[in-house]
């Protein structure tokens, strides 16, 4: 059995319907594909049929017939309107504007965070789900909140034993449309993402330069400038002081350092017999950062403290450009880079590491390999870092390796294509911040014995970078982003 709300518009009379129903819930377009939409009509149509024949609901008079005026009293007591079935049911269907979405109760319940449920300081969950008893029945009724406004308020037939007898959850319209919204997207596999594709051309025109001082002082351009590096994986500070520590501070505006086996900071100089070709004043091809590590670092920085030998500009890569580029001309090629095994090792006398990984990762409840719905989470590329094959993938007549061999020397022509290279040399006082999972960066050979050429870097992981955004964006843009799904900030 399964009991029915609907939720009207602020100021509309309220009237019982005794009619099935199943409706399509609100896309946002900017989020959801026809891909999407159809998986959305999927799931309400499953649902629809799951429901008794008994189908009661609230719902808004049109819109065409205006209401007739009322007092805030007669208006408070048509929205705490009460289900005429009053039973309590599992599933509970609300309708909003119109669109009708079925509720598991255990969702609803699992989901509250009123003090009982949720402690106010801590944030932290006070109840298990396996709390929650397998037959939980309750029902539903929209109520006028003091400080929330119009919520609909549960009641539960046998909560969660911790609850006290008067225990009730409230959920905003807000907040249920959200979770509809995230369910969609989810399901269909459609993932929200803004990052933006460049080449040289584009990446030239729409660069972004911030000064030290603006960056650590003002939380608003702060989030402009994570946004930034977020859609396009590229940012360059000027004016930075002339300290080892600068770095540090520029990345602790993010949040904790990553600490590795360089340390917490790490200096790049050239040096004799040096153990990473960084060191040296050689030509360093394009390549990422620690891919013979499990988690390598999402974001790298770099601060020019010294700047005097001459050459040793740094350029740069998008390696989801040419992830793009390479499944529109090859798809064959991008589906074997999707899949083929490629090692990645660092062996001294005191580290060891080794790892191994395809050269494109694709987020793993995408339902597309097309890079242009941005279901790449990853690419993996460092040629100066990658180990011997396994040995079965070079016997025998396996073709894997051939197919490999001729999918890669399409991708590296894509990535080092002069069209797709922005170049720089940085000087003293500037920093770069750049997405080490996907923009890939390089370095031309100096002259050390012309000049003294000093790089000071840090890196911060993926977790620490996306925690700060969602909070900026949170606070200045009302939203945030998980899971790919863009979601509405709601209380």
């Amino acid at each position: 059995m399964s009991g029915n709300l609907t939720l009207p518009h602020f100021h509309t009379a309220l009237r019982h319907v005794t009619r099935a129903t199943s409706r399509r819930p609100i896309l946002r377009e900017r989020n959801v594909g026809a891909g999407a939409a159809r998986a959305g009509n999927h799931s309400n149509n499953a649902s629809s049929s799951a429901l008794s024949k008994r189908q009661f609901w609230w719902r808004a008079r049109s819109a065409a017939q205006p209401a007739q005026p009322q007092t805030p009293e007669e208006d408070l007591r048509l929205a705490v309107g009460q289900l005429d079935d009053g039973k309590p049911s599992k599933h509970i269907a609300v309708t909003i504007d119109g669109n009708t979405r079925t509720f598991d109760t255990v969702f609803l319940r699992d989901s509250c965070t009123c003090p009982q449920c949720v402690d106010p300081d801590s944030k932290q969950k006070l109840f298990q789900t396996s709390d929650i008893p397998t037959d939980l029945e309750g029902t539903g009724r929209l109520i006028e909140d003091p400080e929330k406004g119009k919520v609909i308020e549960f009641s539960w037939t046998n909560d969660v034993p911790s609850s006290s007898p008067s225990h009730r959850t409230q959920h905003s319209i807000n907040w249920l449309q959200r979770a509809v919204n995230t369910e969609i997207e989810l399901r269909a596999g459609v993932r929200n993402d803004e990052r933006i594709l460049w080449d040289k051309a584009r990446i030239t025109a729409s660069n972004k330069w911030i000064d030290y001082d603006t960056y650590m002082s003002s939380d608003t351009e702060l989030h402009t400038s994570l946004a930034h590096l977020h859609t396009h994986g590229l940012l360059f500070l000027r004016n930075v002081p002339d300290s080892e520590n600068s770095v540090v501070e520029i990345a602790s505006r993010i949040g904790n350092l990553k600490d590795t086996f360089y340390g917490r900071t790490w200096d790049v100089k050239s040096k004799p017999k040096a153990e990473n070709i960084a060191y040296t004043p050689h030509f360093l091809g394009l390549h990422m950062d620690l891919l013979y590590t499990s988690n390598p670092p999402h974001l790298q920085l770099l601060h020019s403290l010294r700047a005097r030998a001459p050459r040793g500009e740094s350029f740069f890569s998008d390696s989801f450009h040419a992830a793009q580029r390479l499944q529109k001309l090859f798809p064959a090629h991008f589906r074997t880079l999707c899949t083929f095994p490629v090692t990645y090792h660092y062996h001294h006398e005191n580290q060891h590491y080794h790892y191994t990984r395809p050269t494109i990762e694709l987020h793993p409840f995408s339902r597309s390999t097309d890079p242009t719905s941005f279901s790449i989470a990853h690419v993996n590329y460092s040629p100066p870092f990658q180990a011997p094959f396994e040995a079965r993938i070079g016997s025998g007549t396996n073709a894997s390796l051939r197919a490999y061999l001729a999918a890669v020397k399409q991708f590296d022509a894509l990535l080092t294509d002069e069209r797709n290279l922005f170049e720089y040399r940085l000087e003293e006082g500037e920093c770069v911040i750049f997405d080490n999972r996907r923009v890939l960066h390089a370095r031309r050979a100096f002259d050390a014995q012309a000049g003294e050429r000093w790089l000071k870097g840090a890196y911060v992981e993926d977790d620490v970078f996306f925690s700060k955004l969602r909070v900026l964006r949170e606070r200045f843009g009302g939203e945030w982003e998980a899971e790919g799904v863009l979601r509405e900030a709601v209380e």
